[in-house]
């Protein structure tokens, strides 16, 4: 099941951007889940399913928004090696 959200811009924005409206809206659902991922609010699974990529192009944008694939602080990684 979709649902489907109305979002009104001014038409100025897509010339700003050099984009179509539906690249604009391809563009803007992968910035919000490079943003919630990066947040830890989602995962990388939910996060390419939401902005309707493989997880494998998600992966790619995570690189090109220069956010990392990991998300484990350093002191969460000394803490499960330390638990090893």
């Amino acid at each position: 099941m979709t649902v489907q959200i109305v979002i009104e811009l001014p038409e100025s924005a897509f010339s700003a951007l050099r984009t179509t409206p539906d690249d604009f809206v391809k563009e803007m659902r992968l910035a919000a889940t490079v943003k919630w991922y990066e947040m830890g609010t989602i995962s990388q699974s939910k996060a390419s399913e939401i902005a309707g990529i493989s997880r494998q192009e998600f992966l790619a944008a995570l690189s090109r928004f220069n956010i990392s694939p990991f998300q484990v602080t350093p002191e969460e990684l000394a803490e499960e090696l330390a638990r090893e």
